[in-house]
């Protein structure tokens, strides 16, 4: 299989001045992968037998940015690109990093280093591909596999686990079994990883072509050390006129439904989480899954915190996992009640949450519930069109018009200003400023 990549001037230059001065350079793992199947890569990594000081005479603007495992940023045309040594790592006692890196002078022993053989291969704009670990044979089959030995791989960097399976879940692979045993062997030490990196892993298998792969997390082992909230979730029947899963697959469904951003992947992926808890079954056999909406949104607002989700990430994911069961109705009334609940920011995220829940459900009623969002959307735009009050801070009157007529601050004056505002969602021309101010003080206690 020949293979010509198209790689960018800066990169070319910097190979180039490389080789002429008496070094090997090749560019090397993920933007190789990518070129060779045809998606454009994010950035771009070089790798050669020069050491670190040798680089940066060669290059007249340079930054350390990894000097201490060999890797130089070299500035050329108004971009940068890191260029690494070949190196050997040493142990890993941490199963996280290299105690030690040894520099060497050959590019096998450097790509036997690497994760996995996809992302082992290196290419010379005039060599070609260099691929000691039939990188392109598991390209060709579609297959995640572990370079050399899987069980020392994921002893190294028990992360590389979970990039198998985003790497499965971004490229629409399957994991190669010996790869996939080494993971359930391995799951354990995945508790040495950082939650931040975890995160990023878990975010990326969410918002990829293939969230449903997110399943192999449980099915490898490392669900329970991540997520164990979860778990429960598999063993969770809905035997409910409208559903047709288990919780999990429902979940996992209505993630693949819901539109691709990481605050509604992440809203699917948890709306449903505290069903195994709140599970009653009444005489008829039917499953029921009351306040699972609170539970769940307590559950969530623990995990992302313990992932270290930033803090109006966590906000917004909760707030729609709390209201993911809002009952919507298409009238106007009904949709400023609960736009007034959810925050105007969430109510077009909540639609989203709620069509992928009614996607992911018993199909016999779907038609009818899309029907019915397509008409509570129509309506929404005709609120917002005509301005509608949909909060306390649209109401003609405010807290300084009430302290004016005898009120004091505090509980009381919030309390009159959620009445009028209550009185105003139920009939949109009250949101006169007399006309509010006589309805409170004819409700002054």
């Amino acid at each position: 299989m020949k293979h010509k990549l198209f790689i960018p001037d800066n990169v070319g230059v910097i190979i180039e001045k490389l080789n002429s001065s008496g070094f090997e350079a090749f560019i090397v793992g993920g933007c190789v992968r990518d070129s060779i199947l045809g998606i454009i890569p994010y950035d771009w990594d070089i790798t050669t037998n020069a050491f670190p000081e040798d680089i940066k005479k060669i290059f007249e603007k340079t930054f350390d940015t990894g000097i201490k495992h060999g890797t130089v940023s070299v500035f050329i045309n108004d971009e940068f690109c890191e260029v690494t040594t070949y190196r050997i790592d040493g142990e890993y006692s941490d199963n996280r990093r290299p105690d030690s890196v040894q520099f060497t002078s050959s590019l096998k022993d450097d790509l036997a280093r690497r994760d996995f053989t996809i992302n082992a291969i290196a290419y010379h704009p005039k060599e070609g591909l260099i691929d000691y670990f039939e990188g392109l044979k598991d390209l060709d089959n579609c297959q995640i596999r572990a370079v050399g030995d899987a069980n020392l791989r994921f002893k190294e960097d028990a992360l590389r686990m979970l990039r198998a399976i985003r790497f499965s879940a971004q490229l629409g692979f399957s994991i190669d079994a010996a790869t996939f045993d080494a993971i359930k062997r391995n799951s354990l030490l995945i508790e040495n990883i950082s939650n931040e990196r975890i995160r990023d892993e878990l975010n990326k298998i969410l918002v990829s072509p293939n969230p449903m792969h997110f399943d192999l997390l449980y099915k490898t082992g490392l669900l329970e050390h991540i997520i164990p909230e979860f778990i429960a979730c598999y063993s969770t029947k809905q035997n409910n006129p409208y559903h047709m899963y288990s919780v999990s697959e429902h979940i996992l469904r209505s993630v693949d439904y819901v539109k691709n951003t990481n605050i509604l992947r992440w809203t699917m992926l948890l709306h449903d989480i505290g069903k195994p808890i709140q599970k009653t079954t009444d005489e008829k056999g039917i499953d029921h899954f009351y306040g699972h909406q609170q539970v769940g949104a307590d559950l969530a607002r623990n995990i992302l915190n313990r992932l270290r989700f930033d803090k109006e990430s966590i906000k917004k994911i909760t707030n729609l996992v709390l209201h993911h069961d809002s009952d919507i109705f298409d009238n106007e009334k009904s949709i400023k009640k609960v736009i007034n609940k959810v925050g105007e920011d969430s109510f077009l995220e909540l639609i989203e949450v709620q069509k992928a829940d009614a996607m992911s459900q018993n199909s016999v009623y779907l038609e009818e519930r899309l029907v019915k969002f397509k008409n509570i959307l129509k309506i929404y735009n005709k609120i917002k069109a005509e301005s509608h009050c949909l909060s306390k801070k649209d109401l003609a009157v405010n807290g300084y018009d009430l302290i004016s007529i005898g009120m004091n601050p505090g509980k009381e004056l919030n309390n009159m200003l959620n009445y009028l505002l209550e009185c105003v969602l139920e009939n949109p021309e009250l949101n006169d400023r007399q006309i509010l101010i006589d309805l409170a003080k004819n409700n002054i206690s």
